[in-house]
């Protein structure tokens, strides 16, 4: 199956959540799919000599990946050309693989620090718990330990980003005001079959 036009490519990339279509600059050629809220694009997309050519971002490990098994995968064009590849839509690239990089990029530009410390803490299981080194590893940053705590102050989720899982580096809880109450992070931990002991969890017998 061939992907060669630019409404499948403006199409595909408005498949994906929270996402609104611009043309940002006087020359209408460039038509992009960005993000909505950060307003970051991760699809470009643009004509060249009657070819449709999209620009996307991509990981270390996929971007010259994708440059050595296709010949109309290049370099960025007029981007930072060790984060973004241009496709070059000559019908040479399967449909499958097109989408596969329009959803990394996708996923790479909505990515930040704190959905990624929400998404390690929904991994924390119920009976166990997670210091906020643990979460900051997890997250893949083990020295944003500070953003773990401002992050969780702020959960918009807790019912299932479970934030009562997380304790200092000595199994201590958070202080009353995180959770509105001075037992309410006990009661949660308990609920779950931890046991807390003088506001400490035994990190030996229940860390994750």
């Amino acid at each position: 199956m061939e992907f060669t036009t630019r409404k499948e490519a403006l199409d595909f990339g408005l498949s994906f959540e929270n996402t609104y279509y611009d043309t940002p600059f006087r020359d209408t050629n460039w038509q992009l799919i960005r993000v909505k809220g950060t307003k970051k694009a991760f699809l470009w997309t643009y004509e060249v000599d009657g070819v449709i050519h999209l620009n996307v971002k991509a990981s270390r490990d996929a971007i010259y990946f994708w440059r050595e098994i296709y010949k109309s995968v290049v370099p960025g064009y007029h981007q930072d050309k060790e984060h973004w590849n241009t496709i070059i839509l000559d019908g040479t690239i399967p449909a499958a693989d097109i989408k596969r990089m329009i959803a990394e990029s996708y996923d790479l530009v909505t990515d930040s620090p704190t959905k990624r410390i929400y998404e390690a803490v929904k991994k924390i299981p119920r009976g166990r718990v997670a210091t906020y080194g643990r979460v900051a590893e997890l997250a893949g940053n083990p020295k944003m330990q500070r953003a773990v705590g401002n992050a969780l102050h702020k959960n918009p989720d807790p019912d299932n980003i479970p934030c009562y899982r997380v304790v200092n580096s000595k199994g201590e809880l958070a202080g009353a005001f995180a959770f509105g109450g001075a037992d309410v992070q006990a009661d949660l931990l308990r609920a779950d079959g931890i046991e807390v002991v003088d506001g400490k969890v035994d990190l030996t017998k229940y860390g994750f």
